[in-house]
């Protein structure tokens, strides 16, 4: 069914329109991290919280502006890892791809077994591995036929979740507007502003910043995008430049009315906090609307990670001289990805034979993982795109430059900073170190593998 393109250009379809990119850079900043994350961020941190969102999320956006400068220098690039390649050298390259190829795969693992688990709040008599290949099927084939498939797809998923995360903002200030009385008091701002700022103190604020970055990953997930969208010139800024609005309104915004209804130390740390509000609210099918928006959130999820991992393994095998991964690196007729999508779907079919092997409290481990992971590829994009403009500067090209990086070079300095000081904070905790020790072992025997097939071609 996989072919190489008569061109032999490797250029992917076309597909993704406007709306379809700006729903998947919001989807993206909307999930797991958000639905069932918060409660343990607001219990580490309380109030300040929201300082901490607003931290990251400034570091965010300079990380999508320095991503977005480097995505338009060159639109032939299939991914922004081979940014990381060209500037940094093919070793971190090497690493940064097939990090990122895991990291997407381990959360989709995740992702899939969690909406196994949604299935079984309707269907209880359902095994959890056929709801979760039942899934995986559906992905599949909807990214198997064109990318368009799966841009309309992700838009209704993303839109779903941001039709939640509204209805949470109005319907949260109606209740403090009324005093609604909840099992904890009354919705009130005095739930917010009544306790002290950093109510566990400095400790309590700087841990919360592990499950936030959590929460924020996938937001580079329009750099996967670039090389299959309509007039990137024009679609890749604006979804860039809307991610402060938006990080300011469905993180900031839906945090801030979680803590106007309840007391922050009465917010659940083992389930949605969301599951709280509506149920508070009254509504007899609260939990029935609740358990769809995170269903949807899961399987969004796990979309995109089948969409970001086939991508990636193309762009990471595109130029292989070996039988196998040569086949990774072919397009389909439709100019898709397809033997790419297979192999990681097959893989992370895995999750479904050791689904009962997965103990309790994977997610922290899992979202602990991912945190490193990330923070090493966003960390290499800003690495990245200093050595870009450097390499401008020297050739006399800034001015030629239409989406230069805001306040450059401090805006780069600060990301990197801040991404140092949340590996940091994971040192102490005990979750997050093994998390961050196993994932800079995976660095060390990537560079290994790499080293070793080096050798293995001279």
């Amino acid at each position: 069914m996989s072919e190489k393109i008569d061109s032999n250009d490797g250029q992917m379809s076309k597909g993704l329109k406007n709306r379809h990119v700006q729903l998947i850079a919001l989807g993206g900043t909307i999930g797991t991290g958000l639905f069932l994350g918060a409660g343990q961020s607001i219990n580490f941190a309380g109030p300040s919280i929201v300082l901490s969102y607003l931290i990251a999320g400034i570091a965010c956006f300079f990380l999508m502006r320095a991503l977005g400068e480097l995505l338009l220098s060159d639109l032939n690039c299939h991914s922004y890892i081979d940014f990381i390649t060209k500037y940094l050298g093919e070793k971190i390259g090497f690493v940064a791809g097939w990090t990122y190829w895991g990291c997407w795969i381990t959360i989709a693992m995740a992702e899939i077994t969690a909406a196994s688990l949604y299935v079984h709040f309707w269907f209880p008599g359902i095994p959890q591995w056929l709801s979760g290949l039942f899934f995986l099927l559906v992905l599949f084939l909807l990214n198997s036929f064109n990318v368009s498939a799966f841009g309309e797809t992700e838009f209704w998923f993303s839109m779903i979740k941001v039709v939640a995360i509204l209805a949470l903002i109005v319907v949260g200030l109606i209740l403090v507007f009324i005093g609604f009385k909840t099992p904890m008091g009354h919705a009130s701002f005095g739930n917010f502003f009544g306790s002290s700022f950093f109510a566990n103190g400095p400790k309590g604020f700087f841990l919360s910043f592990q499950m936030v970055i959590f929460s924020f990953a996938g937001i580079e997930m329009i750099g996967m995008t670039a090389s299959e969208t309509h007039n990137p010139n024009k679609v890749i800024p604006k979804a860039i430049n809307e991610v402060p609005m938006r990080i300011l309104i469905f993180y900031i915004g839906a945090l801030l009315v979680l803590m106007f209804i309840y007391p922050w130390n009465h917010i659940s740390t083992q389930s949605s906090p969301f599951v709280q509000v509506f149920e508070s609210i009254g509504i007899k099918s609260a939990a029935a609307i609740i358990n769809f928006v995170v269903l949807t959130a899961a399987v969004s999820a796990c979309n995109s990670a089948v969409f970001t991992t086939g991508r990636m393994l193309f762009s990471l095998t595109y130029h292989s001289k070996k039988k196998f991964p040569a086949k990774l690196g072919t397009l389909s007729k439709n100019k898709i990805p397809f033997n790419a999508i297979l192999f990681s779907i097959v893989v992370i079919a895995v999750s479904l034979i050791l689904n009962k092997l997965i103990p309790n409290g994977v997610f922290t481990f899992i979202s602990s993982v991912a945190t490193t992971c990330f923070l090493l590829i966003w960390g290499l994009i800003i690495v990245a795109h200093l050595k870009y403009r450097k390499i401008t500067k020297h050739n006399h090209l800034e001015n030629k430059l239409t989406f230069k990086m805001p306040i450059y070079p401090l805006s780069d300095y600060f990301v990197l900073a801040f991404f140092l000081l949340v590996a940091i904070v994971m040192l102490f905790k005990m979750d997050t170190l093994i998390a961050l020790l196993g994932s800079l072992v995976w660095f060390v025997i990537l560079l290994v593998i790499h080293s070793m097939s080096e050798k293995g071609s001279n």
